[in-house]
């Protein structure tokens, strides 16, 4: 799910043309580290967590990437980009992660694929590194499979909200949905007009058993966000729902920034 090659010059708003622009390969500052998740069934997941650089976040987004079956993992494109922009974009602290026998440039996380039911154990270490860090204000934010266990095992008391991104729903139930509805925490759903598995009008239809959804459907996206457009769509969601009121991102940036290298499959 790689983007990196997707650029585009669009989207140029007035008064953001000054600077560095910000391109698909575009690094911001940010404290990165390597970090290491450890579940109730004693796997080592391997992972890396992004803080802004010189103070401390204000909110926190823990992301579960797409089926590590059909190439999904830590580095999929719109994660990436959120862990190399919003930390300096929006005082963001990011954790991306390989969840079980997922593989990326990181590492290689123990265990193996079981299609969404020990993955269990993944979302609790995550959301118990958050608290271990105190890092504030965990947002749970799922991608395509990531979005299944969200639904399936997020409803923790320690999260405040969570955000899917082109959900499936193939595994995660009505009983889920359910779940999500007594939880009673914010549950924002972007739906590609576009997707492979579930489009707006059948969304709105599936998410109505949960009230406190709001489904937002994406003109013109695609399953996989592809192209610098779709990313900063899914960005500003992002933000603006974690943090109300926030601006919309810029496209340019006024600082010191790096070029990362291509990211492999």
């Amino acid at each position: 799910m790689n983007d990196d090659t997707m650029d585009d010059a669009a989207g140029r708003d007035a008064g953001q043309d000054t600077g560095h622009q910000i391109r698909s390969l575009t690094m911001l500052p940010a404290r990165r580290e390597d970090v290491e998740l450890h579940t109730a069934d004693g796997l080592t997941l391997v992972g890396e967590l992004a803080l802004p650089a010189d103070r401390d976040p204000v909110a926190t987004l823990l992301t579960f990437h797409p089926l590590p079956t059909h190439g999904g993992y830590m580095d999929s494109h719109v994660y990436r980009k959120a862990a190399w922009r919003l930390p300096a974009l929006a005082d963001l602290a990011v954790l991306r992660f390989n969840t079980r026998g997922t593989s990326s440039p990181r590492g290689t996380s123990d265990g193996a694929f079981d299609g969404g039911e020990a993955e269990r154990y993944d979302v609790a270490a995550a959301i118990e590194l958050a608290e271990f860090r105190e890092l504030p204000r965990p947002w749970l934010v799922g991608w395509s499979f990531g979005t299944e266990l969200v639904l399936k095992h997020g409803t923790d008391p320690a999260v405040e909200g969570a955000i899917l991104l082109s959900p499936p729903l193939h595994r995660a139930t009505d009983a889920d949905l359910d779940a999500w509805a007594a939880f009673g925490r914010p549950l924002v759903v972007l739906v590609p007009e576009h997707d492979d598995y579930l489009q707006p009008e059948e969304a709105r239809r599936r998410f109505a058993r949960v009230p406190q959804a709001e489904v937002i459907g994406v003109d013109g996206a695609k399953h996989l966000w592809v192209g610098e457009p779709a990313v900063r769509r899914v960005l500003d969601e992002i933000v603006g729902h974690v943090l109300p009121g926030h601006a919309s991102l810029p496209t340019h940036y006024d600082g010191e920034v790096r070029t990362a290298e291509p990211v492999p499959r």
